[in-house]
């Protein structure tokens, strides 16, 4: 479990959090949604350490983050597991160097230790034999799911997604939306994800907190998130659905 317990941060005298509290829970795929600039990327920061907050806690089990020096939160990296927006592959190395990275960096493992667990993750993931291509030669899609495979590489307790489906057509998305929550139910992770993307919510939402101008404003699960009463968060959920529809994808 990780607990967010009254976070707050300000850049240069402009609150962007403010009093965040909410819980995130192990098998449980945890959604922060919001507009641009309410604050959710910056939450999202503060969870895995790139940023501090300027007061409140946050935990990792019984361990308190928010206290830790550089090295103490570097123990707790080796259990966290980051996919990122763009999936930032490394376009010199191969798929299969590529997952490797998080081993060679926190582990002593030999490299037939290392190639075994790339294989595995790369199975996990529907990329058998996918080893020494380039990330040049995948599509979005794939390219997703290598990062997907690299971030459970060390089995982490923890994942992060920073708009998985950025860039992806509606139907890899989907895709991409199944496999993340399979993997959370199936390794018992805490998975957070940081997205805008409402078909996401309703697919995999399985804790969804809405951030409007810094604050926590609604959270609940997707079956509950039509019927709320908390306006902004219809506002939003209307702006979504009526962008997807000017775009063509409903």
């Amino acid at each position: 479990m990780i607990k967010v317990n009254k976070i707050c941060k300000s850049f240069d005298g402009r609150t962007v959090l403010d009093n965040i509290s909410i819980n995130y829970n192990p098998g449980q795929c945890s959604l922060i949604i919001g507009a641009s600039g309410s604050g959710k990327t910056v939450l999202l920061k503060n969870l895995v350490g790139l940023m501090q907050p300027d007061s409140g806690e946050i935990w990792y089990g019984s361990d308190l983050f928010t206290a830790m020096d550089e090295n103490q939160k570097k123990s707790v990296r080796t259990n966290i597991g980051m996919l990122f927006q763009g999936s930032a592959l490394f376009d010199f190395a191969s798929v299969e160097e590529n997952v490797m990275f998080p081993m060679d960096f926190f582990t002593d493992w030999s490299r037939e230790q290392k190639l075994e667990r790339a294989n595995f993750c790369l199975k996990r993931v529907n990329l058998e034999n996918a080893n020494k291509k380039m990330p040049s030669e995948l599509s979005g899609g794939m390219q997703k799911r290598v990062g997907i495979a690299r971030a459970i590489a060390l089995n982490p307790k923890y994942l992060f997604c920073d708009e998985p489906n950025s860039g992806l057509d509606p139907t890899t998305s989907i895709v991409i939306d199944r496999l993340i929550h399979e993997i959370t139910q199936e390794y018992n992770i805490t998975t957070v994800i940081n997205t805008h993307d409402m078909n996401s919510v309703m697919e995999i939402g399985d804790k969804i907190g809405f951030i409007y101008k810094g604050r926590l404003l609604w959270e609940g699960c997707n079956s509950d998130i039509l019927d709320s009463e908390c306006k902004e968060l219809n506002d939003f959920v209307f702006a979504s659905k009526m962008a997807r529809r000017l775009k063509g994808l409903e």
